[in-house]
């Protein structure tokens, strides 16, 4: 009997004889289905069980995908850097992901590898907003139309743009119309629910598009196995006063108030002491696991818990951030200017304060909207965020960021950073202060994420 391929149910399945010998040089996750008498491989070994099969000199009908050719064409003129990371991830068998700050034209490559392969494309992001976006570029530079997953919306064309949410529910249904695969922000698909949108895909071709490649809990080996490794990387420092703007970091230290100071010290004690008592660090994530189960059963471990949480808050909340804010709103009265914060309760505070136009999870889609095309219109001139514009928006250009308040993630403040890189048309170096509370661990924050 003839062996055939065929995608089914986000898998890849066997039909027909193959000899024992050579089910052993398959990969090691294609196994014998007991149900129907047949192997099977998670789609996105296809094109590894592909050449195994090849290598072991199988005569075997491939039925997992049949595309047509969509004969795609692009105007876009790569720059030198763009197309050498097209050309690396061409070189790596259409596979492999791509470390590249934001604004370098991460997006532009990706549509250059969508002409090169004229083949039927899933394009995957975290937002919708960037659905939005994606799928209004690839409509006006390609005469085909373009399917949504996401945002209200679900028509499958040729070129289809999903969110990962929509990608995962329709990934095993879908999955034999793409031959091509590109993951936006690609380090989400280390989490433990984003991995199975590739699991579930058998397009051979598949490109990751990322700033910040690493993550903290070592899942990017995981992005490498399900895309490929990082093909070709730079960094914002490669690219400035050329392709990027010329930036400088500045960090300012603020004093807490003599009341911040104690109830900091106080809370700061609380969790030390704990610790000391305890046997536990910090120094790693499975640390900090330990101690929110603790607190579960654990007085003390709350009690440590609840007191750290108060200590990040003084920090990084603290009154003379506000000041020293006024002074740089004030030093750049005539730039654009974003403030990011970790906390939504001080974009409030600071979008009162300063009349500034504030941007959380809990601002509408709508509402964001017209906030960021009057900021990119220079009707507004600042704008304030917590968080949500870190990633996954079209954040229109300015030349002045503040942070006052962040996390240790080195992807977050490079994110935030990308966001005045652009190049500025009167050649001006762009700027990024970061507001630090003095002898406190928002001083070690600060530093782990540079």
């Amino acid at each position: 009997m003839t062996l055939v391929a065929r995608f089914e149910d986000g898998t890849i399945r066997l039909n027909g004889d193959l000899a024992p010998a050579v089910a052993d040089t398959l990969p090691a996750d294609v196994a014998f289905d007991d149900r129907s008498g047949t192997y099977r491989a998670p789609a996105h070994r296809y094109a590894a069980l592909r050449r195994a099969l090849e290598d072991a000199g199988v005569a075997y009908e491939d039925r997992v995908l049949d595309l047509p050719d969509l004969g795609l064409s692009t105007t876009y003129d790569l720059r030198e850097y763009q197309r050498k990371a097209l050309e690396a991830w061409l070189d790596n068998d259409r596979r492999g992901v791509l470390e590249l700050p934001t604004g370098s034209g991460k997006t532009v490559v990706a549509v250059a590898a969508l002409a090169a392969l004229s083949t039927p494309t899933l394009v995957v992001v975290p937002t919708v907003d960037l659905l939005t976006q994606w799928r209004r570029e690839l409509a006006t530079e390609f005469s085909v139309p373009v399917g949504q997953l996401g945002g209200g919306e679900q028509t499958v064309e040729d070129l289809t743009v999903a969110t990962y949410d929509s990608a995962y529910l329709r990934a095993d249904e879908v999955g034999d119309r793409f031959g091509f695969v590109v993951f936006d922000e690609a380090h989400h698909l280390g989490g433990e629910g984003y991995r199975d949108v590739a699991r579930l895909l058998p397009a051979p071709a598949r490109l990751g598009l990322t700033a910040t490649f690493e993550r903290p809990d070592g899942a990017h080996a995981v992005v490498a196995d399900l895309v490929g490794p990082v093909v070709y990387e730079l960094s914002a420092d490669d690219l400035a006063g050329e392709h990027l703007a010329d930036y400088e970091l500045r960090r300012i230290e603020v004093e807490l108030s003599p009341t911040e100071r104690e109830a900091y010290e106080a809370a700061q004690g609380t969790f030390v002491d704990y610790l000391r008592s305890s046997g536990l660090s910090l120094s790693s994530g499975s640390d900090y696991r330990e101690l929110v189960k603790r607190s579960g059963s654990d007085p003390r471990a709350r009690e440590a818990l609840l007191a750290k949480q108060e200590a990040r808050e003084i920090m990084m909340n603290a009154g003379a951030k506000v000041s020293a804010l006024e002074r740089l709103l004030d030093r750049h009265r005539d730039e654009r200017i974003i403030v990011f914060t970790a906390h939504t309760d001080l974009v409030y505070r600071l979008s009162e304060r300063f009349l500034i136009p504030a941007v959380t999870a809990e601002t509408g889609a709508s509402e964001r909207r017209a906030v960021l095309d009057r900021f990119r219109e220079g009707t507004y001139t600042r704008v304030v965020a917590a968080n949500v514009l870190d990633e996954g928006v079209d954040v229109p250009d300015a030349s002045v960021a503040v942070v006052l308040s962040g996390s240790g993630s080195e992807r977050e403040f490079t994110q935030r950073l990308g966001r005045i890189l652009r190049p500025k048309e009167d050649g001006r170096t762009a700027i990024c202060y970061e507001v630090v509370s003095a002898e406190t661990a928002e001083e070690r924050v600060a530093e782990r994420r540079r």
